[in-house]
């Protein structure tokens, strides 16, 4: 994958499988010094910004090797302590699951289902028993 194409959305399902020559786009110092300075800057401002810009383009390379390192290192942990994908996606659900059987609008649904679920059988009851009393009759 090349480093114009990666994706660095810390959210997609492809973080930590970035390459170790992760770069940014180069600077070509001798083309932007060619580049005219933008109107109201002088060129000693205009290669300060430059120098500045080369500085932070670094650190951001810099950043992005040390969170690949950490992601790195992050999964080998995950791995040693026998914590996968899946197990954490388990994890998640229950404690999911959890939280909506804690939840007021839950115990109210399931206060109420429980509750029909109880007249309905008592309704039935009642019916079953009309019905056997009536064949009862026609005998």
């Amino acid at each position: 994958m090349d480093s114009a194409g990666q994706d660095i959305n810390l959210n997609s399902p492809n973080k930590g499988l970035l390459s170790d020559s992760m770069t940014d786009v180069p600077v070509d110092t001798a083309v932007a010094a060619q580049a005219p300075a933008v109107e109201g800057l002088t060129d000693a401002e205009a290669e300060e910004l430059r120098a500045e810009l080369a500085k932070v383009e670094e650190e951001v390379v810099t950043l992005r090797q040390v969170l690949a390192a950490k992601e790195r290192h992050c999964g080998e942990l995950k791995r040693r302590l026998g914590l996968s994908t899946l197990e954490g996606l388990k994890q998640n659900l229950s404690r999911g699951w959890h939280d909506v059987q804690v939840s007021n609008a839950y115990k109210k649904t399931q206060e109420t289902l429980s509750q029909a679920g109880q007249k309905t059988s008592a309704a039935l009851s009642t019916m079953g028993s009309a019905i056997s009393r009536k064949l009862g009759d026609m005998r």
